[in-house]
């Protein structure tokens, strides 16, 4: 009898981050994306499927463009085999598309780069309908001290400050662009870098709002770079405000 091939496929997934625990699959719950998309892929192709993903975005954290692969024997088209795993899929996650991809495409390790955008609602009242999805802040922002914040924030630099939890890894990362824009009520934060530290980009936005309603000065970034500490920068913006928008490939 013939071998079957094995395949490595690549997804490209969205999500409502609001009642997972995180993409992680964890061991205390169920409730994660990760096992959510890979028991749906299981039933789907009737074979054991584990997932492995670009980003392990927190709990509560939506995603217009998350990806993650895993090797399969199936002889089903792409085509097909994202249908199928939509089908199985509920209606606030979706996997938008499949592709083949080399034996050695890695969705976490051959990631180059990533952009994570930061939603603010700034009006007086809050709106029901998107409150899921950005960070009602009523209060008056100043935008030109949110910008000069992100321009400070550019760059290479050491953001073990900018993190929670303890890493063995480097925290030097580097930021090549983040950008504060605004229409009509809606800010949105935007930040493109090679890869981020947990909660790295919530902790961010806290301190860049922090200098917007005056609680810090945008010169006052350096220091922090300097002190090292998480107590140092401003406080982490609540999960449902993010979404993991693209990751970049070479």
């Amino acid at each position: 009898m013939a071998k079957t091939s094995v395949r490595n496929i690549k997804l490209t997934l969205a999500y409502d981050g609001t009642r997972f625990s995180g993409w992680q699959r964890q061991g205390n719950t169920d409730n994660t994306l990760q096992a959510l998309v890979e028991t749906a892929a299981s039933s789907a192709l009737e074979e054991n499927v584990e997932l492995i993903g670009a980003s392990r975005t927190d709990s509560g954290v939506h995603a217009n463009g998350q990806v993650a692969h895993f090797v399969t024997n199936t002889k089903l088209s792409v085509a097909e085999l994202r249908s199928k795993i939509n089908e199985n899929l509920p209606a606030d996650v979706v996997v938008l598309s499949a592709e083949e991809m080399p034996e050695r495409f890695h969705a976490r390790y051959n990631a180059t780069g990533k952009i994570y955008r930061y939603h603010i609602l700034n009006k007086a009242v809050p709106d029901p309908f998107t409150r899921r999805y950005n960070l009602w802040v009523p209060e008056s922002l100043n935008l030109t001290a949110m910008r000069d914040a992100a321009a400070q924030l550019v760059g290479t630099h050491d953001f073990k400050a900018f993190s929670t939890g303890k890493t063995k890894k480097s925290t030097v990362k580097a930021i090549s662009n983040l950008k504060v824009e605004c229409a009509a009520h809606e800010i949105i934060i935007t930040f493109i870098g090679d890869s981020f530290l947990y909660n790295m980009a919530r902790i961010l936005t806290g301190t860049i709002l922090e200098c917007g309603l005056g609680q810090r000065k945008p010169e006052d970034i350096p220091a922090i770079f300097d002190a090292g500490e998480r107590a140092a920068a401003g406080f982490t913006a609540p999960a449902h405000g993010l979404f993991l928008d693209t990751v970049f490939y070479e």
